[in-house]
């Protein structure tokens, strides 16, 4: 089985525990993140073990992405297995310091495309579109922690 590799990165003007906490705070993510909204469901989403889902769409059109935490490293990375029915594979939210006051945080997902030929064609054309559209949010997720509004 073959998976598909996204990562977007953005550096970010704030400590590593600042970075660290904004992208941890599920609940805060439809502030920046393009059309979802992420809740934990069973625990805090703070630990192995934690699940989390996110509904990416608008009003009641999208889909509901299933998630369970497999690896908790804070402040540096918090892996998670999606179990949805639409979204498969696995997610890394790493954050790493360039200096003192300076983070990178890089998104990755390791994705099983639904589908089998006509989800990889699909994946294909709607790739560069999640990507920017990933690009965005980080961006508007960078700019809010650099001034402190999360």
């Amino acid at each position: 089985m073959k998976l598909e590799h996204v990562e977007v990165t953005v550096d970010i003007q704030a400590t590593t525990q600042h970075v660290w906490d904004a992208i941890t705070n599920w609940t805060a993510q439809d502030k920046w993140m393009l059309g979802t909204r992420v809740k934990p469901v069973h625990g805090d989403g703070k630990d192995i073990g934690g699940q989390i889902e996110a509904f990416t769409g608008i009003w009641k059109i999208g889909f509901l992405d299933t998630m369970e935490i497999t690896r908790w490293d804070p402040p540096h990375r918090c892996d998670v297995l999606h179990t949805g029915r639409v979204v498969r594979g696995t997610g890394t939210f790493a954050v790493n310091a360039l200096s003192a006051q300076t983070s990178r945080f890089i998104w990755s997902e390791d994705l099983v495309l639904p589908l089998g030929i006509l989800g990889k064609m699909g994946f294909w054309l709607m790739k560069p579109l999640f990507v920017a559209g990933v690009r965005k949010s980080l961006s508007k997720f960078a700019n809010m922690v650099e001034q402190g509004q999360i």
